[in-house]
């Protein structure tokens, strides 16, 4: 019997004006309680998170010495960083992968298990959506204005999606978990 394919997750916040870098500095006031039981509910579904070189040094500055059980769990699950510079990682449960990156995830998504996930909308992300690896992009939308930086798709690039379910919180935060379509013959996804 054949393992069924892991499900590709990229999951990002945003501004309502698209803004997205440096996420802790509108969403902080917005992660409370329930906001990391629902991250860490995301993650304890994941066997393992992708991530580019920048997340990786982002993200390993930042979690890699917390205890609390969100962090526990970045910090306990296999993570994947695809980067043609760096060479080793010192963060514990972390592989570097060089090479093509879409085989590569294609070939991790293949062995089956929980689901793989990405953090940010990175060139990772806009790669592995170029190539049709991503299931599902779970984008959490807060109540702030920020300024607009990086899309999702690259830019002249579009990719229609299907809204598979909407959910707000009682601070204002809503989420929107969407799955890629392709374009039918001489149309819009239905």
């Amino acid at each position: 019997m054949t393992a069924q394919p892991r499900k590709l997750v990229v999951s990002f916040l945003t501004t309502v004006d698209g803004a997205h870098h440096n996420p802790m500095s509108f969403a902080g006031p917005y992660f409370d309680d329930a906001a990391a039981a629902r991250s860490l509910a995301d993650l304890e579904a994941c066997d393992a998170m992708l991530m580019g070189r920048n997340t990786y040094e982002y993200f390993a500055h930042g979690w890699s010495n917390a205890t609390d059980p969100y962090s526990q769990r970045i910090n306990d699950i296999a993570k994947y960083v695809f980067s043609s510079t760096l060479t080793a990682a010192a963060w514990n449960n972390t592989k570097v992968l060089a090479g093509d990156v879409a085989t590569t995830v294609a070939e991790l998504k293949q062995q089956g298990g929980g689901d793989l996930m990405i953090y940010g909308n990175g060139r990772l992300s806009r790669t592995l959506l170029d190539h049709g690896l991503v299931d599902e992009l779970k984008i959490a939308v807060f109540p702030v204005v920020a300024g607009a930086e990086t899309p999702l798709p690259r830019p002249g690039r579009t990719a229609p999606l299907r809204l598979a379910s909407t959910r707000t919180w009682t601070n204002g935060t809503v989420q929107l978990t969407y799955v890629p379509e392709s374009f039918p013959e001489g149309g819009v996804p239905g």
